[in-house]
């Protein structure tokens, strides 16, 4: 079967100009292409290659990841953001190892059966794998099919993603489906960019309808505007006799799920009567440290850490999951950034 036009010139440009040379590149392991799948969701290649390497060698194959301990896995995540992900691989992983005696789904639908792995994903997976025709549409190439065909309208409305899934299932071709998948990734993430966009490099400038309309920077529509809200917390820095943190263990989903972080409560809270309440601790408050702002995709939180001395460490309610934490000889868990920061900061002062 001839490979249509569209496939032909970006495998041409692919074999003169695609990465080649990626960590989870030269490999048809499904197990290393989904972990490198997983990870590259909502963040680019030069932040995942470092985490890619480290996870690996820590969990080189399913059965590994698996037998591990959710804090290890979430401990090397820490950084990369989107922790879902790495509690979704978690529980994937141990799917596929007791429910699966350790094989592999072989089908879209198998694939997409399990926790934190889409369509797009699972097409990514199967067609670098196996060979599959699957059709993908990431982020990047989102973009590259909004501009060739000139789509109106945000890629996350329903009704123009169904369109824009149309054209990647038409456009993928029957032979070299490895390299048709890793090409037109690379096409978005090295010359289709969202800003500074590079078209007289491209192998589609000459058919291109938003190029030919001069209007490239109108595609793909973005998101409607919607002003990020401010919310504000204090983070407890407890510190019993021996200088160490106290951490607690957030609940399994929401923010920063099955993370371990400092304990937090609205700023003007009153803190003796909050620690006294909900940890059963007697404190002695100091001063608070200067706020910073962390921003996630849908809201910014300003932090504000205090540091408190715990009176009674021994008296810890039990119904809460706890750790007091050396924070000069850390432990492998999972942390936020943020809190991450405030114990580094912590760490490094004399």
């Amino acid at each position: 079967m001839a490979t249509a036009p569209f496939a032909k010139r970006l495998l041409q440009w692919y074999g003169d100009h695609g990465r080649k040379d990626l960590p989870w590149q030269g490999t048809q392991n499904p197990y290393k292409i989904w972990v490198s799948e997983i990870m590259l969701q909502q963040t680019q290649v030069a932040t995942v290659s470092p985490y890619y390497e480290r996870f690996i060698l820590a969990f080189p194959d399913v059965r590994d990841l698996a037998a591990a301990p959710v804090d290890d896995v979430l401990h090397l995540w820490t950084g990369l953001g989107y922790y879902a992900r790495g509690r979704n691989l978690h529980a994937a992983a141990k799917l596929i190892v007791n429910e699966h005696q350790g094989q592999y789904p072989a089908t879209l639908e198998g694939w997409c059966a399990l926790p934190g792995v889409g369509r797009s994903t699972a097409g990514a997976i199967l067609a670098i794998a196996h060979g599959q025709r699957q059709p993908i549409l990431d982020g990047n190439v989102k973009r590259v099919l909004a501009r060739y065909f000139a789509i109106d309208g945000w890629p996350g409305d329903k009704a123009v993603e169904s369109r824009l899934w149309q054209h990647a299932e038409t456009l993928t071709p029957h032979l070299r489906v490895q390299d048709y998948t890793q090409a037109i990734m690379d096409l978005g993430a090295m010359v289709c960019r969202r800003r500074q966009p590079l078209c007289n490099r491209c192998p589609q400038r000459l058919h291109c309808a938003a190029l030919l309309g001069d209007s490239v920077h109108a595609y793909p529509s973005p998101k409607p505007h919607k002003k990020r809200p401010i919310r504000s917390v204090a983070m407890l820095l407890l510190f019993d006799s021996k200088q160490q943190v106290l951490l607690a263990r957030r609940p399994p989903s929401g923010l920063w799920g099955g993370l371990w972080s400092l304990p937090e409560c609205d700023l003007g809270e009153d803190i003796d009567h909050w620690c006294q309440s909900r940890l059963g601790l007697k404190v002695e408050v100091n001063p608070p440290w200067p706020s910073f702002r962390h921003s996630f995709s849908h809201f910014h939180l300003d932090v504000t850490p205090i540091p408190t001395h715990v009176k009674n460490a021994n008296a810890v309610m039990e119904k809460h999951e706890t750790v007091w934490y050396n924070v000069k000889r850390p432990d492998r868990r999972g942390l936020p950034a943020p809190v991450k920061r405030i114990l580094e900061q912590l760490r490094t002062t004399p």
